[in-house]
C-alpha cells in the first residue's frame, strides 16, 4: 500500500515571531488600559479591547508548535490530512489545525517467552527483543485503529497503541518462523539444514524481515529482532536433556575408542621395528584385546605379572 504522507508546506513561521507579537499584544492592552483609565468614556475603549486582544492571544497561542529531535506533527484540517510537520524547532502554524504529536524515536520490545512448536512438533519456549520506531507517520495514525489512541494526540496513549500493534504481530511472526526450523541438531533429519540454536545470524535476520512484513500496514520499522530466549517446553525438557546427556556421552565414547585404536596400532608398529618381540596372529589380537580393555575402561587397570610364557 502506497503512503499518503507527504512533508508539511503549508503556512509556517517562527515561533518566537507568534510569541514577540503575544507579549506587543499586552503590552498595547496595558498602554490602552492607562489611556482608557483617563478618557471621558472608558467602559467604551475597554469593552471594545479586551475581547479582541484576548481572542488575538489565543489565536496566536493555538498556533504555536515545538519538535524537538526525531518527533513529528500530523497535521488535520478539519478532518483532511494536511501533511506532516518534521522539520525541528519552535512554529507557528494555522491554529485551526489538529496537532497529533508521534515520536520517531526507537524503541525497545522485550517480548515474553511463548510456547511454540517446531518444525519437528516439538513444544518449546522462545521469546525476543525487538528495536522499532515510527517510519511512516500517515500510516501509523491512520492505518490501524485501537481503543486507546486518544483523539487529543496524547503522545503517550498513542504509543501504547503503536506497542499494543507491535506486540500482536511480534508473537505472530515469531509463530511463524519458528516452526520453519528445527529446534537443535538433535531433531534435525537433514545435520545441513539451519536449527534454532544453530542459525541465528540467518533465523534473526528471516525474523526481522518477516516483522517488518507486517508491521509496513502501520508505518512501524522493525529496525533488529533477536531470539533471547530459547528453551524446550517444561514437559519435554527432562526428556530432552537425558538423550542430550546420552548423546554426549556417545560422541565422548566414540573419541575415546578412536584414541585407543591409534595407541594400539602405535604400539603393535614400534614392537615390530624394534624386534622386541614377534607375536602371531592370535598374540595380537589378544594384546589388542587387552589394551582396548585397559584404554577404554573406566576404571584404572589391575596389572597381572606373567611369569611364564606368552603361550602359559
Amino acid at each position: 500500500m502506497e503512503t499518503k504522507e507527504f512533508e508539511f508546506k503549508g503556512f509556517k513561521i517562527s515561533g518566537f515571531i507568534a510569541l514577540f507579537l503575544i507579549l506587543a499584544v499586552i503590552v498595547a492592552d496595558i498602554f490602552i488600559l492607562r489611556s482608557a483609565a483617563a478618557s471621558a468614556n472608558p467602559e467604551r475603549i475597554f469593552g471594545l479591547t479586551i475581547p479582541i486582544s484576548f481572542l488575538l492571544i489565543i489565536l496566536l497561542a493555538i498556533g504555536m508548535v515545538k519538535l524537538e529531535p526525531n518527533e513529528a506533527r500530523a497535521l488535520v484540517f478539519f478532518g483532511k490530512y494536511r501533511g506532516t510537520l518534521r522539520e525541528n524547532g519552535f512554529w507557528y502554524i494555522n491554529p485551526l489545525l489538529s496537532k497529533k504529536r508521534v515520536s520517531l524515536r526507537a524503541r525497545n520490545f522485550d517480548a515474553e517467552a511463548i510456547k511454540v512448536n517446531d518444525k519437528s512438533g516439538n513444544p518449546i519456549l522462545i521469546g525476543l527483543v525487538l528495536v522499532w520506531r515510527v517510519k511512516d507517520v500517515y500510516k501509523s495514525l491512520f492505518e490501524i485503529d485501537s481503543q486507546t489512541m486518544s483523539n487529543q494526540g496524547s503522545l503517550s496513549s498513542t504509543m501504547k497503541a503503536f506497542e499494543s500493534f507491535v506486540k500482536v504481530q511480534a508473537d505472530a511472526a515469531l509463530r511463524q518462523v519458528a516452526g520453519r526450523y528445527n529446534y537443535d541438531e538433535n531433531s534435525n533429519p537433514n545435520e545441513n539444514d539451519v536449527t534454532l540454536r544453530s542459525g541465528a545470524d540467518e533465523i534473526n535476520d528471516e525474523l526481522t524481515d518477516t516483522l517488518n512484513e507486517r508491521l509496513s500496514i502501520a508505518g512501524i520499522e522493525a529496525i533488529e529482532a533477536r531470539i533471547n530466549y530459547l528453551a524446550y517446553a517444561p514437559e519435554i525438557a527432562a526428556v530432552m536433556l537425558r538423550r542430550q546427556q546420552a548423546d554426549a556421552i556417545i560422541a565422548a565414547r566414540e573419541k575415546i575408542v578412536e584414541g585407543a585404536v591409534s595407541m594400539v596400532k602405535l604400539a603393535l608398529d614400534h614392537l615390530k621395528e624394534e624386534g622386541v618381540v614377534e607375536l602371531d596372529e592370535e598374540r595380537k589380537a589378544a594384546m589388542v584385546s587387552n589394551l582396548l580393555v585397559v584404554l577404554c575402561s573406566e576404571d584404572n587397570a589391575q596389572p597381572i605379572v606373567n611369569a611364564g610364557t606368552l603361550y602359559n
